[in-house]
């Protein structure tokens, strides 16, 4: 299967020595650790896990825990699993591989900005998950203006390649309440992260 939609980071954003990239990106993470406050999975899967940044992270929070990871066909990709000895698939959001309610904590970080066809992808996110969902997108406009005001990206306006859906805090809600029950919000700049159920 080939496909136009980029896999993995175009800007590693995780690994970023830019203090001002570095502090946002702490608090992203310090959002998406407290979406993970009080729950107790015991089954776990992220969607779009790149090179696994995210995955890691929660595979320390619960240790023990089987988790699975799926990204679109990558080599490359597949070569930083092997390393950090991550069990991860390859597959598409819109066709999940997994049976009815195999997982009790799903997530798509960074991921359904990149899916053709994103209301797919969040009713298969609904099918395979039997508890709670946690999902994070770029905040739009403030994202394109940041990649702007970095002068990254300026022939697509700001818009990073692979970006093929934009939505603001208020939209991806309400994009998400099409499937689940949205029962939190965080808006650390410039990303929207929901918790469902």
């Amino acid at each position: 299967m080939t496909t136009a939609t980029p896999t993995g980071n175009t800007y590693d954003k995780y690994a970023s020595t830019n203090p001002l990239e570095h502090k946002m990106m702490g608090g992203f993470m310090k959002a998406l650790d407290s979406m993970l406050d009080g729950l107790t999975p015991t089954r776990i899967l992220e969607i779009g896990v790149g090179e696994g940044e995210v995955i890691q992270r929660v595979r320390a929070r619960f240790p023990g825990v089987p988790a699975v990871g799926l990204d679109l066909p990558d080599p490359e990709l597949a070569e930083y699993w092997r390393a950090a000895g991550l069990p991860c698939c390859f597959g598409d959001a819109t066709r999940l591989p997994f049976e009815d309610g195999a997982f009790d904590l799903v997530l798509a970080i960074e991921v359904l900005e990149h899916v053709p066809g994103p209301e797919a992808a969040l009713a298969e996110l609904a099918r395979v998950g039997a508890g709670t969902l946690v999902a994070s997108v770029p905040f739009e406009p403030i994202w394109r203006a940041g990649n702007m005001a970095r002068r990254r990206y300026l022939r697509d306006w700001g818009n990073t390649p692979g970006h093929v859906n934009h939505w603001h805090r208020w939209s991806f809600r309400r994009f998400v309440a099409t499937h689940f029950t949205v029962e939190q919000v965080a808006t650390p700049l410039p990303w929207t992260i929901v918790r469902a159920t």
